[in-house]
């Protein structure tokens, strides 16, 4: 089995570390760099940021707060939100991001999934998909693609669509659900293994994660191959090294 990583999700607004539920009701957490740091020491696997209204204000990724965390990381650094074109790509991978994360840009053009990956290579490419559930027999897919930090729906069956950003060349799936987004009910685990069963690329689960059996739930029964969470690490309801431990004593392989 491979190592299942544990990704600490820095959300930027207003160059402030921000967590919300659902995707709204957002309160401040902390300054992104001092918490960039203080993962990094305290043994996360990556870390990711995330720009989160730049699409929603129709702007690039802001680059000066990207730098500033930049300089303080010493793992895998992804940074997504704002990400319009290979330019946009181009500029955060000058600034040293290992990997660079598209969404709504993805939806729009999934034509760039391949362009992305043709010049960059695939493992310096992720796809996040934010999706939701709906209700039975409303007309719309059951789990559907939503974008523009969830304000927008799609009508995208989400399944199909991580099956084609696959095959178009995306390395890497962020699935979020806006359902479990903040909630600390747990992983949406039918969205996840869903996704998980259905491409061979790693899944990322996110949204929900609360307590530690959550994430083991993730891995075991959402089959995904890392765990991403915000609000549990940023308010110190749990530390990274005591995720670890609980996993590998239940027999999940994990880098300590």
């Amino acid at each position: 089995m491979n190592e299942i990583k544990i990704i600490p999700c820095l959300d930027v607004k207003n160059g402030r570390v921000v967590k919300g539920v659902n995707f709204v009701n957002l309160r401040d957490a902390r300054d992104p760099v001092e918490a960039a740091e203080a993962y990094c020491k305290e043994g996360a696997d990556e870390l990711v940021f995330l720009d989160i209204f730049a699409t929603v204000e129709s702007r690039g990724t802001r680059l000066e707060w990207v730098k500033k965390v930049v300089e303080k990381v010493t793992v895998p650094f992804a940074v997504g939100g704002g990400i319009r074109n290979i330019e946009d790509m181009k500029s955060l991978f000058d600034i040293g991001v290992d990997e660079v994360s598209i969404n709504t840009a993805a939806v729009r053009n999934p034509e760039l999934i391949a362009e992305a990956s043709g010049k960059f290579g695939k493992e310096k490419l992720v796809v996040a998909i934010d999706g939701r559930k709906n209700p039975p027999e409303c007309g719309l897919p059951r789990l559907e693609v939503v974008v523009k930090s969830g304000s927008e729906a799609t009508g995208i069956e989400l399944v199909g669509w991580a099956k084609k950003v696959e095959e178009l060349g995306a390395g890497e799936i962020l699935l979020t659900s806006k359902d479990a987004d903040g909630t600390k009910d747990g992983y949406d685990l039918e969205m996840t293994k869903a996704v998980a069963e259905a491409v061979s690329i790693p899944v990322i689960a996110s949204g929900g994660a609360g307590k530690l059996e959550h994430l083991y739930e993730a891995v075991t029964i959402g089959k995904a191959s890392a765990v991403l969470a915000a609000s549990i690490f940023h308010f110190g309801e749990i530390s990274i090294a005591e995720a670890k431990r609980y996993l590998k004593e239940k027999g999940i392989a994990v880098r300590i």
